[in-house]
């Protein structure tokens, strides 16, 4: 009978061991995780394909490359990717000058690239989010150039662009109908002597607008997400939605009164009629109504995420009522001169404002703005991954910041982007969005490892020999990669599903957070963005513990011992900590 016992008390051992814990284990994560969307847990990565990987060896990077490198994003623990424009297009403004909404374009490869690529990421549980452009096209799309030809009702694409007469001077030559001036700089107006009016481009002249009060123009726009969507595509990234509309009565803007901004800048004006305009909310709505039927088809998710910059956050925070979600660029602006209490500041405008029930989510860096390298200083990459990763919501990262790329400097004769070109030899460096551009580093091998051609579409960074994902990955010692890497699976942990966020001490030197699970377990985050080493007492509210044991360390910040006293921690600039509390201790 003993025996009988014994061996029922092993084989309880055993079925608990190696049975029952594990299932009771993946259920509570599954439980945890219980009304969450996928686009809610994963980290979202951005690749700019012309700098991502070259297979092809023609110095630009392809949709083939992209596939060969999906390895990285396992790694990584990223889940989701969004790519930028791969269309077909006269790359004036690389892809966001669209000339065919349904052609991938050569330099990229072609749909059957794009098809295996959608293949290869849902094997490997990878999601797949491409750039939607609605607001404009290329002036060598086909729309525009019919609709150049007649302003007559014989037409039918003679309203797909907003045309207008314009104004005479007083010699009887034609002027822009009003004062409206274009992201890029000079008049939004553009004079086309075939038609002989003036059509709108909020960007380039390159880049004309779209009529979105035809309805003809909605549809087509309609049938270009359906088409991606049966491609397989998870989500689209929508571009520049807030110039979709304008005001239909051409109204002058006022002046802004910000003395930096010359004339011809379009900063130099108040946009009350050319952003934000209270029609395009509708319009995102029916986009998400599309989604939706998709995912009544086959029970996947679909995503959506609007781009859209403003200083007033009431403009942002609408979108989530269009059921879609805005990015948040918050965080994209900060600098080196941003302290710990700027950092809150900028964090909480979000958390405070977020409606109920809605996600929040953080961006920290993308194509169009500097490297966290560039604006906080090389120091600070660890801590600003640090903090993307660890917030609540959703990150979007920049290919390249899990290794601390840096900005690359570029001449004025090697530069591509147009913006910086509009601004001429002595301004083009405020404006170039190039040194965010250069070839993914990925050895220390010819080109970085980015391609095998002997001249890259951007330069490589000289840095690269001892700045590239492999040298970081097989470092016997902590690395950029190796942090992110562990940041990115820490963010697994069910504490970090959630919305919640409580601040604890914030400083000129020191924006620390804690995230919470229950009332058992709690989180603290803390890190110095200031200029100054930071002695602090971190176990008040709303830590409520003396002790705990440190979970990740930046790479500059070494402590001996696992265990730690929260009333006296201390950071110098760019050390952060993250710390499992205990509780009550």
């Amino acid at each position: 009978e003993a025996s009988e016992k014994a061996g029922t008390n092993i084989f309880l051992v055993i079925w608990l061991t190696f049975v029952a814990i594990p299932i009771l284990g993946v259920w509570y994560m599954y439980s945890t995780h219980t009304g969450l969307e996928w686009w809610q847990t994963t980290i979202i990565y951005q690749v700019y394909p012309r700098s991502f990987h070259d297979a092809d060896g023609d110095g630009i990077g392809d949709i083939a490359g992209i596939t060969v490198r999906l390895d990285h994003l396992e790694y990584l623990n990223v889940h989701a990717m969004w790519l930028s424009p791969f269309y077909e297009s006269p790359m004036v403004d690389f892809g966001y000058d669209v000339e065919n909404h349904t052609k991938i374009d050569p330099i990229f490869g072609t749909m059957h690239d794009f098809d295996e690529l959608v293949e290869k990421c849902h094997e490997k549980g990878i999601k797949i989010i491409i750039d939607f452009i609605p607001n404009h096209t290329s002036n060598k799309h086909r729309w525009f150039q019919e609709s150049r030809k007649s302003g007559d009702e014989t037409n039918p694409h003679r309203d797909y662009y907003v045309w207008h007469d314009g104004k005479k001077d007083l010699h009887g030559n034609p002027m822009p109908p009003n004062n409206w001036i274009s992201i890029f700089g000079g008049s939004a107006w553009e004079w086309d002597p075939q038609r002989k009016q003036y059509y709108l481009h909020q960007f380039l002249k390159e880049q004309p607008d779209l009529n979105w009060t035809n309805p003809e123009v909605e549809q087509q726009m309609m049938d270009i997400l359906r088409f991606w969507l049966d491609k397989g595509v998870d989500g689209f990234r929508v571009d520049a939605v807030l110039t979709l509309f304008e005001d239909p009565s051409l109204r002058d803007e006022p002046e802004s009164g910000k003395k930096d901004a010359s004339a011809s800048q379009h900063e130099h004006l108040d946009h009350l009629y050319t952003l934000h305009q209270p029609e395009l909310y509708d319009i995102v709505t029916s986009w998400k109504k599309l989604l939706d039927e998709y995912e009544e088809k086959d029970r996947r998710q679909r995503f959506m995420v609007t781009e859209a910059y403003s200083e007033d956050i009431s403009h942002i925070i609408k979108y989530y009522f269009s059921g879609v979600m805005p990015f948040n660029f918050d965080l994209v602006e900060a600098d080196h001169r941003c302290n710990g209490e700027c950092f809150h500041q900028l964090v909480d405008r979000l958390i405070r404002h977020l409606p109920k029930g809605k996600w929040p989510n953080f961006v920290i860096g993308n194509h169009d703005r500097q490297r966290v390298a560039a604006r906080m200083g090389p120091q600070f990459v660890d801590a600003m991954n640090m903090l993307l990763l660890l917030l609540p919501g959703t990150p979007t990262v920049y290919y390249g910041e899990e290794i601390g790329m840096k900005a690359l400097d570029v001449s004025f004769e090697d530069t591509q982007d147009p913006w910086g070109k509009f601004f001429g030899k002595e301004r083009y460096q405020e404006f170039s969005r190039d040194p965010s551009r250069s070839p993914m580093q990925w050895s220390g091998s010819h080109q970085a490892g980015f391609s095998l051609s002997p001249k890259t579409w951007l330069p490589i960074h000289p840095g690269y020999k001892s700045h590239n994902v492999e040298y970081q990955k097989y470092l016997s010692t902590k690395s950029h990669l190796k942090l992110f890497r562990e940041l990115a699976l820490l963010r697994e942990d069910p504490i970090f599903q959630t919305r919640d966020l409580d601040y604890a001490v914030i400083t000129d030197n020191i924006f620390s957070f804690v995230r919470k699970h229950g009332e058992q377990q709690t989180v603290l985050v803390a890190m110095n963005i200031g200029q100054v080493d930071s002695v602090n007492n971190y176990s008040e509210r709303p830590v409520h513990g003396t002790f705990g044991n440190i979970i990740i360390t930046t790479n500059n910040l070494v402590i001996g011992n696992n265990r730690i006293d929260l009333r006296n921690i201390k950071l110098t600039p760019g050390q952060g900590i993250v710390v499992d509390v205990i509780v009550g201790s």
